[in-house]
């Protein structure tokens, strides 16, 4: 028993199901055979730790992992994910345990790359190529000898220069799928999983072009058709690994999240600011990203990081290095906040739905360093802008550079089983994926405690 994953990051199921269908005749062949659905991702819809929650079957309270930066513990500062922060088992190390050949390439969190029974390259949160990037160490060298310097991924895919973005996109997609060819035709494996992470940069580099109900699309612009004809070029790849995979095979494709139009950015510490729960040290007189040391703690009851949701750290005493809210107090402030973030309007006055959610209402166990508040700014419409100085509440820029999409909840799965006897649409929720690559190995999903999910099959 043998399961294929592509793992496309990002990509929406009306892409498959509705949009660009008829362009990609290898996916909708693939689908026609398959099991297929929506795939609900977690709260909020982020890359890191999507995938872990996938492949593991636990949210992100139960990793402590709740973005690609956590706070940490003793400090306002934030730190980067690596591998060692994913202190469970996935799905990869318990077939390795249970002797199966896995490959797994590109799934994040994996810098630096954890041993297995085969072969692992780490994820876009790599250093650069110069790290140790695979295990065993000497796949790095038989990368290199025969396909150059690894690419992890379009670094500085926020850029107004979209004619070198394209070209970094297509030489990313390229460079991984002929590796995953070489490695199916080369390696030993069971379990075969690599990432992508082009599908993810086209939409967020071109989305503005593509989307007619995008507040910036203009009608026959140069860069209209890049995403469409990046996913004609995705499809064609996909085709060429469906011709040589075994006919025992299980075949899965995967994503994290799904993405959406942003309708522009919400600037979440010049709204604290203004009603008074974050003071600085001194006011910047241009846009510059907040730190923790602009920060007036003594006379700072919350501050916000921005990103495509706001994580809202309050400012609390005996937890917090420099606190000033009671603890007797804290559920009364959180509460204001919150009341505050979900009465957001527009700028013509309407109320833009935004959601503010303890972290215990929506994962039953919580671990490490979670926000205060997770703020969903108008249903993933508007994206969180953390930096301060630029004196205004809703902007159309973003601040780390030009972005024309956020993410939504709304990914997609496809499942074709070797014999095409499970057909048709059953939507489903992130949690759901590792209790079925487990069923597919004929392997009890107890193994996993908790686990948030049950099995498609």
């Amino acid at each position: 028993m043998r399961l294929f994953v592509f793992g496309l990051d990002g990509v929406p199921f009306d892409f498959f199901d509705e949009k660009l269908k008829e362009r990609l005749p290898n996916i909708r062949n693939l689908m026609e055979n398959s099991q297929y659905g929506i795939l609900k991702s977690i709260t909020p819809p982020i890359t890191v730790p999507a995938w872990a929650c996938m492949l593991s079957g636990k949210t992100p309270g139960d990793l402590g992992i709740y973005g690609f930066r956590n706070r940490k513990a003793d400090d306002y500062k934030l730190f980067v994910i690596t591998s060692g922060n994913l202190k469970t088992d996935t799905v990869f190390e318990i077939l390795s345990k249970k002797g199966k050949n896995v490959i797994a390439i590109g799934i994040p969190p994996s810098y630096p790359p954890k041993p297995l029974n085969g072969i692992r390259i780490s994820c876009f949160l790599t250093p650069g190529p110069k790290s140790e990037y695979a295990y065993p160490k000497e796949i790095k060298k038989e990368i290199e000898e025969k396909f150059g310097e690894y690419i992890f991924d379009a670094r500085g895919f926020r850029t107004d220069n979209k004619d070198w973005l394209k070209d970094e996109i297509y030489k990313l997609t390229e460079q991984r799928f002929e590796i995953v060819k070489y490695f199916l035709k080369t390696k030993k494996w069971d379990l075969f999983f690599f990432v992508e992470m082009g599908t993810d940069r086209i939409h967020h580099g071109f989305w503005r072009f593509f989307d007619e109900n995008h507040k910036l699309y203009e009608k026959g612009n140069k860069y209209e058709n890049v995403i469409p004809e990046y996913y004609e070029f995705l499809d064609k790849k996909i085709g060429e690994i469906l011709e040589i995979l075994p006919s025992d095979t299980w075949i899965m494709v995967l994503s994290d999240h799904g993405a959406k139009k942003i309708e522009g950015c919400i600037a979440v510490n010049e709204l604290l600011i203004k009603e008074g729960y974050l003071k600085l040290k001194e006011n910047p007189k241009e846009q510059t990203r907040l730190e923790p040391d602009m920060i007036d703690f003594k006379n700072t009851y919350a501050y916000g990081e921005g990103g495509y949701y706001a994580r809202v750290f309050l400012n609390v005493k005996e937890r917090d290095k420099e606190g000033i809210i009671d603890k007797k107090d804290y559920e009364k402030v959180r509460k204001e906040l919150k009341e505050m973030f979900e009465s957001l309007k527009d700028e013509e006055g309407k109320h833009i739905g935004t959601r503010a959610y303890y972290p215990e209402e929506i994962y039953p166990e919580i671990k490490g360093f979670p926000p205060d508040l997770i703020v969903i700014f108008g249903d993933l419409d508007y994206r969180s802008v953390g930096s301060v100085g630029i004196n205004k509440i809703y902007t159309l820029e973003n601040d780390t550079g030009p972005d024309d999409a956020n993410h939504s909840y709304e990914g997609v799965y496809i499942i074709k089983s070797p014999d095409n006897n499970i057909k048709g649409r059953k939507d489903a929720e992130i949690y759901d994926i590792a209790s079925t690559i487990l069923k597919i190995f004929d392997i009890e999903d107890d193994v996993i405690t908790p686990n948030r999910g049950k099995s498609l099959i």
